[in-house]
């Protein structure tokens, strides 16, 4: 295996740990991390003034010397597929997709091959610099097999562990369209006086539970007001079909990014999803209220009905502002057609 050895000094006024004076000093053409440095200096391949280097929260002084042996990215073991992308955006640090329906995202014992990973593999070739020491895309958030819309994947580490941070402090824009049973009317006793639900200025329904695994549906997420972990999601009416409001758009901003979240929280206020058979999106609709192209559309939806619309970020190198936007898939565009035939 192919070793680089980087030789470096410790400028002036350096942070008051040794990582943190690594992820200052390090070359910045080596992309490195602070996450691969601290495990770097676990590894033992770093020294400073000729000691090795143990403990990645040690003050270091400027001007000392220091020595980091670093092995050559590896190649993966994943395959790389010749699979057709549509590309939002991509440089040298990452790459924004519009992931299509029933893809996958990272491979796994039931989707070996096949996914965004596969794909990228092969698209971006030699662009990839190494995550955590492997040649292989940074996967920073992930979208359900059968949602479409925008992700963001990182080429290299510093990029992937940038764009990490921000989706951890929830500084991430991330705006979901989806099409819903009935109307989340902020006006409705009845999930005015649900828990987890308040109102926000704008006709804003403002979800927040704690989200878990279903104790005995491990493939499903379950509602938690206690234990589990924190999840808050925002949801406004677009526009409502059918002469009783029997189907809506909204549109679905998430603070917080867990698994299922906004599916589970639609389900959860008695709204969910057209074409979601996992959370309740296979109910039926009074046959008066809509027309029957409509109704046969709805109950032939082969899919979830969500869509990730928007995506905004701060770039992790050049700290600029993106955000990009694509428009709703043909199979969601042909049913708000026959649904707006019902109004």
């Amino acid at each position: 295996m192919t070793v680089s050895h980087l030789d470096f000094t410790i400028a002036e006024n350096p942070p008051n740990r040794l990582d943190k004076a690594l992820f200052r000093d390090a070359p910045v053409a080596e992309d490195l991390s602070r996450t691969r440095l601290g495990r770097l200096i676990g590894e033992g391949a770093v020294t400073v003034n000729g000691d090795i280097a143990t403990n990645p929260k040690a003050k270091v002084r400027a001007g000392a010397n220091v020595k980091i042996k670093l092995k050559a990215a590896i190649e993966t073991e994943t395959l790389a597929q010749n699979i057709p992308l549509d590309v939002v955006y991509e440089d040298a640090h990452l790459i924004v997709v519009n992931k299509a329906a029933g893809m996958v995202v990272h491979p796994a014992p039931g989707s070996p091959s096949g996914t965004l990973v596969n794909a990228l593999l092969h698209h971006c070739a030699d662009n990839l610099s190494g995550i955590g020491g492997e040649k292989r895309p940074g996967i920073v958030h992930r979208i359900d097999k059968d949602t479409t819309g925008l992700l963001v994947v990182a080429k290299n580490d510093k990029a992937h562990h940038a764009l990490a941070e921000q989706f951890s402090a929830h500084s991430v824009e991330r705006l979901y369209q989806a099409v819903c049973f009935g109307y989340p009317d902020v006006s409705e006793p009845r999930l005015g006086g649900l828990r987890g639900v308040s109102f926000e200025p704008s006709a804003i329904v403002k979800v927040t539970t704690q989200l878990a695994r279903h104790k005995t549906d491990r493939q499903r997420q379950a509602v938690l007001f206690e234990g589990g972990r924190h999840a808050i999601t925002r949801v406004r009416v677009r526009k409502s079909f059918g002469s009783a409001k029997a189907a809506s758009l909204v549109d679905c901003w998430l603070e917080t990014g867990r698994t299922h979240q906004i599916r589970v929280h639609l389900a959860h206020i008695g709204h969910g999803i057209i074409g979601d058979t996992v959370y309740g999106g296979n109910r039926k609709i009074a046959k008066k209220s809509i027309s029957e192209e409509a109704a046969i559309s709805i109950k032939s939806f082969s899919r979830q009905a969500l869509h990730a619309a928007v995506l905004g970020f701060k770039h992790p190198e050049s700290g600029k502002n993106l955000r990009f936007s694509v428009e709703i898939p043909q199979d969601m565009h042909d049913l708000l057609s026959d649904l707006q035939g019902s109004t």
